[in-house]
């Protein structure tokens, strides 16, 4: 019988008893006075008059009056930058702890964002929040006795001045609570190699002796770990080594473009709960079995708003212009691409994330990320989002029955000097060509989008798609920035990239 499991899974009912039932937009305006009352003496909260703010009849609306945007390269630029000069209480009371690099996809050059104590605390809180939602999925009163396998970074993370650096998911993981780490695999000691065929390799070497309950980690790395795994001990699939594999939390990316491949490794169905972690916090995680969509942390150190995602407001770098509205919660529609603005504990203000998502159900506050804004292909009017492209995918994986993990697409002139949409497609099909695949895809694209469709008609001569091994994805991935971790393929490149890509596919 499994007494410590009953009783974790008895106090997690038993807080929820507790535990009234959070009306979001309440608690999206008090966060947003927590955070302007606890930087209103910084550097930034005096430029920017956080207490004249504070004292507004209508607090939202005067912050988003005040306060312009800002990226990641604007903000840096004019005040985190001031961080490494030695400078405290720049935009967030004192200095940062950690600073989570990120290179992302859109570059090899590693942002560093700050990560507060506070910040920390946040994404504590958020994880606990998770745990507590897990009674939602009716798991058995065993699977809490099982262990965690935690894929991200690693945790030895490298000290510079008054600071530590890392990604993300290195710092979370070096920040779990002592009572958990008896869960925690693959244990401090794996985690902290900093190569990561190493670091899997000795993952594989010792899998045997794990009871792997749950796997928590971006889905390419986690896919590529459990194949390393299989191989190494000659399996068909993941659950005859670890048979009591009931729960996946994905996390950084959608699922979806992922499920066939991964299904594929397992022996049985199981859980997948999506999470929503990223550098700049821990914005939202799937708390209800219902739905694959996830509930914004709106209580817990982040205040969110929502620019509708029109190509109207959007700069060719991403940024966002000056006559972006900003919408509050209360403002929202359901099935609208809205551009994802953040303000932190960590000190990032009206922040541009870079994603973008929609409301699948505004009064539980329950998002889906459904692209990029660097990833949105606007080229003679085709307005792809990566939501679209991820679904066309999905069609294919259908219609000639294979599994497309990766792809990337750049649009671009042809020889003819006509406009075309060059797809590099990640698949091990074989037997069908190019063209074939190529009219499939561009079919599936003219249902799904009419705005493709006219394009098609008139400016956007066609498509070409060549099919190449996804081992050749996450080889770039090595080559330009690094494997595993938070690291994603970028799913749309401009001309210069996608000239190196060519270049990079076309080695021998």
């Amino acid at each position: 019988m499994a007494i410590l499991g009953n009783i974790i899974k008895g106090v997690i009912e038993l807080k929820d008893t507790f535990t009234s039932e959070v009306i979001h937009e309440e608690a999206q305006e008090q966060v947003l006075k927590e955070l302007l009352e606890a930087a209103k003496s910084t550097q930034f909260g005096t430029l920017y008059d956080f207490e004249t703010i504070l004292e507004a009849a209508n607090l939202q609306q005067s912050f988003a009056k005040h306060v312009p945007y800002f990226d990641y390269n604007k903000i840096n630029k004019h005040w985190w930058h001031k961080y490494h000069e030695g400078e405290s209480n720049v935009t967030w009371p004192g200095k940062p702890s950690y600073f989570a690099l990120s290179s992302g996809t859109t570059g090899k050059t590693s942002k560093r964002i700050p990560v507060t104590d506070d910040m920390i605390d946040a994404i504590r809180n958020a994880g606990i929040k998770q745990v507590f939602a897990l009674k939602n999925f009716d798991l058995p009163a065993d699977f809490f006795e099982k262990e965690i396998m935690m894929l991200g970074s690693s945790t030895d993370l490298e000290e510079n001045n008054d600071h530590l650096e890392g990604e993300i998911s290195g710092i979370s993981a070096s920040n779990i609570p002592s009572w958990f780490r008896g869960y925690y695999k693959p244990g401090e000691e794996i985690s902290q190699i900093e190569d990561w065929d190493e670091r899997v390799q000795r993952i594989a070497e010792r899998a045997k002796d794990w009871d792997i309950g749950a796997l928590s980690g971006i889905p390419s790395w986690i896919e590529l770990m459990l194949q390393k795994v299989i191989d190494y001990h000659n399996l068909n699939n993941i659950h005859e080594i670890w048979p009591n594999l009931q729960v996946y939390t994905s996390g950084g990316v959608a699922f979806g473009p992922y499920k066939k491949s991964f299904n594929a490794l397992l022996g049985k169905p199981i859980t997948v709960i999506d999470t929503y972690l990223a550098s700049e916090g821990y914005i939202a995680t799937q708390v209800r079995p219902e739905t694959d969509a996830m509930q914004l942390n709106t209580d817990n150190g982040i205040y969110f708003e929502f620019v509708p995602f029109k190509p109207d407001y959007i700069n060719e770098d991403g940024s966002l212009n000056d006559r972006a509205p900003a919408l509050t919660l209360d403002q929202v529609e359901l099935n609208q691409d809205y551009v994802l603005i953040i303000s932190t504990v960590s000190g990032a203000w009206r922040y541009l994330i870079g994603d973008t998502i929609e409301f699948t159900n505004i009064e539980r506050a329950e998002i889906k990320i459904t692209g990029r804004t660097k990833f949105f292909l606007n080229t003679v009017g085709s307005q792809l989002s990566v939501n679209k492209m991820d679904a066309a995918m999905r069609e294919l994986e259908e219609q000639f029955d294979t599994t497309i993990p990766e792809y990337t697409i750049c649009a671009k002139r042809g020889d003819d000097d006509e406009f075309y949409h060059y797809w590099y497609i990640g698949s091990d099909l074989k037997g069908i060509d190019n063209s074939t695949i190529a009219d499939a895809l561009d079919e599936s694209l003219k249902i799904a989008n009419k705005n493709y469709k006219v394009a098609r008609s008139k400016a956007l001569k066609g498509v070409k798609v060549k099919v190449i091994s996804p081992n050749r994805f996450y080889d770039w991935n090595e080559r330009n920035k690094k494997k595993g971790g938070q690291v994603k393929m970028e799913r749309v490149m401009g001309d210069e990239k996608f000239k190196d890509w060519e270049a990079f596919v076309n080695e021998s």
